[in-house]
């Protein structure tokens, strides 16, 4: 399964971007999106180290419920499984 996680663009320096996202940065290659106009506050959705689709920041806080509703059955699934180990 490939996974895209919108982070938000903290500064740019040619084609590469530090993005922000949930209290972690990471560098994040734009070489993808070269010709989409981008600037500092943009959200991107990141896979790989590659920035691959410019977004809304209601598109990006959208999918960022979805992947914590996620985590939370996850949790929740696992926490299961613990119990009946016991």
């Amino acid at each position: 399964m490939c996974l895209g996680i919108p982070m938000q663009i903290v500064e740019i320096n040619q084609f590469i971007a530090r993005c922000a996202a949930k209290g972690v940065e990471r560098d994040v290659s734009l070489f993808m999106l070269q010709h989409e106009a981008l600037s500092a506050g943009d959200y991107v959705m990141v896979h790989v180290g590659y920035a691959i689709q410019k977004m809304t920041e209601q598109e990006a806080q959208s999918s960022w419920e979805l992947l914590d509703e996620m985590v939370r059955l996850q949790d929740e699934i696992n926490a299961q499984l613990a119990s009946r180990e016991i």
